[in-house]
């Protein structure tokens, strides 16, 4: 089995060597998708001695696509953001699982979210991601703008586990969240999806977090401040489909439906500065 791991990264020289490692010891090929860095994350990847891919930003499908085009050779890719990372124990188990014969066509593994609050750091929450994946269902498009899992039919769960910088200041994770609220909905949009009362959302999406999921207990007031604002995400997402529904936004829609990709992040800048 090859396996080829790649990440895409923007302005990431803080975290993105601790990513670049954990791919470097378990992969048998990487790469490194720069989208437009200027930090000196291009020189990190390259005394590091790791492939690297230049490509213009048009949202996460088109760069994961080009990622998969450029590993053509690998059996299976394992891919990671570029504030994600794994301890040696996580590295070892995928070594391990490097072994066998897998049964399915992708697997999710345990992503734990950190918060870096001032002069605290706790975990979040616990998530499955996708990260895993048969190279012929790597099949990424660049209308999935956002994060979004390949639609496959046969997934399994790894139990390893990735860390991620999930959040360093309250403010700027709200921004982060207002522009891809936007890009969410354009792309609901634009796949017919049905709308939910957005009122409900949050609420709810902070009940998840804060109480079911434990993060109040381990951070405290900082925790439910964080995960307020998480849950804004949501019913702002929801807010943004409708807004699309009604047909505001149709320069932003028009771009999208002709496949102009990087037009579509220029305009929702305008709209959503980051």
């Amino acid at each position: 089995m090859r396996l080829g791991g790649f990440v895409i990264h923007g302005n990431n020289a803080d975290t993105l060597e601790s990513c670049l490692k954990s791919l470097c010891e378990v992969c048998d090929e990487v790469l490194a998708v720069d989208s437009g860095s200027d930090d000196g994350s291009a020189s990190l990847v390259q005394r590091m001695g790791v492939r690297a891919l230049s490509h213009p930003w048009q949202g996460y499908g088109a760069a994961r696509a080009a990622a998969a085009a450029a590993l053509e050779g690998c059996d299976w890719l394992f891919y990671l953001d570029s504030d994600e990372w794994m301890e040696p124990k996580a590295c070892k188990l995928l070594l391990q699982w490097k072994k066998t014969t897998p049964k399915a066509q992708g697997y999710r593994v345990v992503r734990h979210d950190w918060a870096e609050l001032e002069s605290s750091r706790f975990l979040y929450r616990r998530q499955h991601r996708l990260r895993l994946v048969h190279s012929q269902v790597a099949r990424w498009t660049p209308q999935m703008i956002v994060h979004e899992s390949l639609p496959l039919k046969n997934v399994l769960r790894l139990p390893l586990c990735i860390e991620h910088r999930f959040a360093t200041y309250i403010e700027g994770r709200a921004r982060k969240e207002e522009f891809y609220a936007l890009l969410w909905g354009l792309r609901a949009h634009a796949e017919g999806r049905k709308s939910k009362w957005p009122l409900l959302q949050r609420p709810a999406l902070f009940v998840r977090d804060a109480l079911l999921a434990g993060s109040l207990f381990r951070g405290g007031l900082k925790a439910a401040r964080l995960a307020w604002q998480v849950a804004a995400y949501h019913q702002r997402k929801y807010e943004r489909l409708a807004e699309f529904k009604r047909g505001l936004h149709m320069e932003l829609v028009e771009t999208f439906e002709a496949g102009q990709f990087s037009r579509v992040f220029e305009l929702a800048r305008k709209l959503v500065p980051v």
